[in-house]
Formats: C-alpha cells, sequence, structure tokens
C-alpha cells in the first residue's frame, strides 16, 4: 500500500490528508494532533474513524488543514479519514456510513444582507 490522499470539508475548513501504513501517527500542520487540538473532545473526533474501524496504531495521517476554527477543521479531518479508509477497503464503508462519518456536512455562514447588520438581525425599530 502506498500513500492515500483525500479531502474533507466543514464550513469553511479545508483539509488534505495523506494515510500510509505505519505506526499511528498522526500529524497537523506539521504538529502532533494532540498539541494542534488540545482540547480531548476535539482529539476524539479526529480519531473517531480510527475507533470505528479498530485500527488504531496501524496507519500514519498527514494533515494539511486550512480555513476555519478548531472544531470545523476536526470534523473536516474526520471527513477525510473516512473517505481515505473507504478508499483503502470498501468494507469499511458500512460501519463508517452507519456513524454517519461519511456526510458532509453542508452547513455554513449565511451571508450578511444589505441595510442589515447580520444576515438576519434588524435594527431596533421605533414605532414613534
Amino acid at each position: 500500500m502506498d500513500v492515500i490522499n483525500t479531502s474533507g470539508r466543514r464550513k469553511a475548513s479545508v483539509a488534505r490528508i495523506y494515510l500510509s501504513k505505519g505506526t499511528g501517527n498522526i500529524t497537523v500542520n506539521g504538529k502532533d494532533y494532540k498539541t494542534y487540538f488540545p482540547q480531548k473532545h476535539i482529539q476524539y473526533n479526529v480519531t473517531e474513524p480510527f475507533g470505528i474501524l479498530e485500527v488504531e496504531n496501524i496507519y500514519d495521517v498527514k494533515v494539511v488543514v486550512r480555513g476555519g476554527g478548531f472544531k470545523g477543521q476536526a470534523h473536516a479531518i474526520r471527513l477525510a479519514i473516512s473517505k481515505a479508509f473507504t478508499k483503502l477497503n470498501e468494507d469499511f464503508r458500512v460501519p463508517l456510513k452507519k456513524q454517519k462519518m461519511l456526510t458532509r456536512d453542508a452547513r455554513v455562514v449565511e451571508r450578511k444582507k444589505y441595510g442589515k447588520p447580520k444576515a438576519r438581525k434588524s435594527f431596533q425599530f421605533s414605532k414613534r
């Protein structure tokens, strides 16, 4: 097996990952994922596909992620890793699909409208 690369997106974040055989190292933008994402629940989001498929410490993942916040980046990485596992082995598709790891969450921030301070918020209305 050589390197498998896929991409995942969430909100404004775009993650490109490179999956290869290894010892379970996950590097995000050149840093270990535990230092890049210090919160435990965000670290769990990144490693969730490994736990579902029970393939921890078998594959190395190199991630390049840009844009958005840390939570959107973690979800983009999660989607990219799930897509890479389905490329690697088609049998992995069923458990990942059952846990909704392969669906792209298309919700993005609504654009600001002219004449309003935000997308839907209006200025205070005075009747008299």
